[in-house]
């Protein structure tokens, strides 16, 4: 029994007591009225809790310190207007997959549904965008609660969990009862793959000519990266990672295709559409992945391996559909494939091989000597730290961020991907700083994006969170632009964000406690990444000025098949000569 089982507490108390025996270091968040009474135990805690300036910020830096900690993000909010401006980081968290535990103060539970001061049912709002929510009433229940939902996020397909309390709970007292087991009706994922399902899949992997490898998210949140290494090393299969699986497999290997997708590499989109067996592991055939799904990798058989049995056979049809833990998965396939000989697909690789050598993701230089994105982007992957952490807005740069930084370890790789959540890049750079401050860490952002969430910057630099945030500004709201100049005849409504003088983005980040410098050519880019890189007791901020019609390629047009990707405005590749 521990030291403080059956003592008398408040709920404010055994909140706090809770949550540091699951090991909480760090919480992000703002006090105010409902939750103000977990306040006051929190200021003894040995937790560090992050003042944040907006509770959007909260959401997304624990969104950031789970996703390179491989721990669970914890954010705190107030009641009302607090937890609702949680609502985009919970349901960002929802669709990428991660491990997040939201804590929100709730009006007295006796006021609830009167329409209370600051009163808003956020279990309700947010019921479907969590794994899990729960309401808190009785001071007795808060235990138990806070161990459920850190056992809910963090296994089985991981995701966030609400925990609303009232504030009548959070003031009362009673024993306090640390549960010795957890009693959770109807969750039970499955985490050991079926044997014969893993037998089919080694049978059917030995007899592809085409197969490839379909890496998504999954296998960056079970750390399964040995073991796909290991995979690749016995059946030299080609591989492609999905946007949130960049790092899994190492760019540098050459049986890595590259990002698959509606801005993905030539070579993966065409390892995908001409396989005859997909082997996706941890990943959802989602949308930007697949294009027109009638059209999507018509002549392949499918092995789906993921760990939410939901996901399979949703949007695609599956012949050997394996649930799992997918690190567990990988294990068993490397002992199963032994038993079989390897894929005859010599032909196959060749021809990919080819398809990523002529196909490779390039740029035009800017005109009048202005800085292209993508070379920013690419020097500050070449100049910066081998094991450095970078974490992306939303937009064209993090597209060009996915192609041109060098991706070659499991969670250096932090982004938004299937909300597609601007404003993402500085509070999440903040949270992944807190997990590993050793670590050097970019945010790759767009003025467009960063003019959302900047306000943490602050934050960081009251607490001694040196980021440093590259701010590619090409005066607009790129990646919305770059479609209305290729399907709305160049009508640029509403997307010019007449950014280049104001705001003076270097004197921002000044007033903000931070070092603001700016690039306009490639000495003064070579030089601010220098510094950058150099200064590290406080935020820097680098705003790279770049031409403003620079655009991402490839690209699959919204709607159409992946079979009609564009490596430029008016060119396409030539399937039937690169793979038959």
């Amino acid at each position: 029994m521990a030291a403080n089982d059956g003592q008398v507490m408040t709920g404010a108390q055994a909140l706090v007591e809770s949550l540091e025996r699951m090991g909480v270091d760090v919480a992000f968040g703002i006090p105010g009225g409902a939750i103000l009474p977990a306040y006051d135990p929190l200021y003894d805690s040995k937790i560090r809790h992050i003042l944040v300036r907006h509770e959007q910020g909260a959401g997304h830096a624990a969104e950031g310190y789970a996703m390179t900690s491989g721990r669970v993000g914890v954010c705190i909010a107030t009641s009302g207007p607090g937890a609702t401006n949680l609502v985009t980081p919970i349901a960002n968290a929802y669709m990428d997959s991660t491990a997040l535990v939201a804590i929100t103060g709730q009006v007295n539970s006796t006021a609830i549904g009167t329409d209370a001061f600051q009163e808003a049912d956020i279990r309700g709002i947010t019921m479907p965008i969590t794994k899990h929510s729960f309401l808190i009433k009785d001071v007795r229940d808060i235990p138990l609660a806070i161990q459920e939902a850190f056992h809910i996020a963090s296994t089985g397909r991981p995701g966030p969990v609400l925990v609303d309390i009232a504030k009548d709970a959070l003031v009362a007292s009673a024993p306090f009862e640390w549960p010795t087991e957890l009693d959770l009706p109807g969750y039970k994922p499955t985490t050991k793959p079926h044997s014969r399902q893993i037998r089919a899949a080694a049978k059917m992997i030995s007899e592809a000519k085409r197969p490839v490898l379909y890496v998504g998210g999954g296998v960056q949140s079970a750390r399964a990266q040995e073991e796909l290494a290991e995979f690749v090393a016995k059946t030299r299969i080609p591989v492609v990672t999905t946007l949130m699986a960049r790092g899994a497999f190492p760019d540098s290997h050459e049986l890595n295709m590259g990002m698959p997708g509606m801005h993905g590499t030539v070579a993966a989109v065409g390892a995908l559409q001409k396989s005859d067996l997909l082997i996706a592991l941890g990943t959802r055939f989602d949308d930007r992945v697949t294009g027109r799904l009638d059209s999507f990798a018509t002549g392949a058989k499918v092995i789906h391996a993921d760990i939410d049995p939901a996901e399979i056979g949703k949007n695609k049809a599956v012949d050997v559909p394996i649930v799992g833990d997918v690190k567990e998965t990988l294990a068993q396939l490397n002992v199963a494939i032994e038993a079989y000989p390897a894929p005859e697909a010599d032909a196959w690789r060749h021809q990919l091989a080819a398809m990523k050598a002529r196909y490779q993701p390039r740029w035009d230089e800017a005109p009048d000597g202005r800085l292209s994105p993508q070379e920013v982007i690419q020097r500050i992957g070449q100049l910066s730290p081998d094991d450095s952490i970078y974490v992306a807005g939303v937009g064209q740069h993090q597209m060009w961020s996915a192609h041109f930084l060098p991706h070659e370890r499991v969670g250096k790789w932090v982004n938004s991907g299937g909300a597609g959540t601007m404003g993402f890049c500085v509070p999440a750079a903040m949270g992944a700083k807190v997990a590993n401050p050793d670590t050097t860490v970019w945010g790759i952002d767009g003025d467009g994006c960063f003019q959302m969430t900047n306000q943490e910057l602050v934050t960081c630099a009251l607490n001694n969170i040196p980021i440093k945030i590259a701010i590619i500004n090409n005066n607009a709201l790129g990646m919305v632009r770059q479609w209305q100049s290729l399907f709305y005849e160049g009508r640029y409504s509403n997307t010019d964000l007449m950014t280049e003088s104001l705001p003076n983005f270097p004197m921002l980040a000044e007033a903000m406690g931070c070092v603001g410098l700016r690039a306009t050519n490639e000495v003064e880019m070579e030089s601010a990444i220098q510094q950058a890189l150099e200064i590290n007791d406080r935020p820097v901020v680098i705003e790279f000025v770049v031409h403003k019609d620079a655009m991402v390629w490839p690209m699959v047009p919204a709607g159409v098949s992946n079979d009609e990707i564009r490596v430029a405005r008016d060119m396409a590749p030539d399937w039937e000569e690169e793979v038959l």
